[in-house]
């Protein structure tokens, strides 16, 4: 079986093209247009509740707490739903995950990507 091919890219980067890109942040980010994001979805309902999101603040003493705690919420039917539709996706091509998150690496999408690629 052939591992998702996934990368995450801040939305405010400019494309590097030839994968399909997901926006998978709640909120719009700021200062960009739907335009410029350039992005082929917005998967909303997979993003951390606003709660979750504002309790984390990405705090890297929280990170761990933060995933028990996010992949909790992905087991409700709407984030489940966006989740294997994101699977779906992540099977058949090649995707980025777009978020405005400054820190890649302990943002919900670098979780979101070990949880496709089978990492976490």
């Amino acid at each position: 079986m052939t591992l998702p091919q996934i990368t995450m890219q801040r939305i405010y980067d400019p494309d590097t093209g030839g994968s399909t890109r997901i926006l998978v942040d709640r909120l719009w980010p700021r200062g960009i247009s739907k335009e410029r994001a350039e992005l082929d979805l917005w998967l909303r309902d997979v993003a951390p509740s606003n709660e979750l999101r504002k309790w984390y603040n990405h705090d890297p003493e929280k990170t761990a707490e933060f995933q028990r705690r996010y992949r909790e919420e992905l087991r409700a039917p709407e984030q489940a739903a966006a989740f294997a539709e994101l699977q779906r996706l992540a099977l058949a091509e090649p995707l980025v995950l777009l978020t405005a998150s400054k820190t890649l690496g302990i943002s919900h999408a670098a979780f979101l990507q070990e949880l496709l690629t089978g990492a976490a």
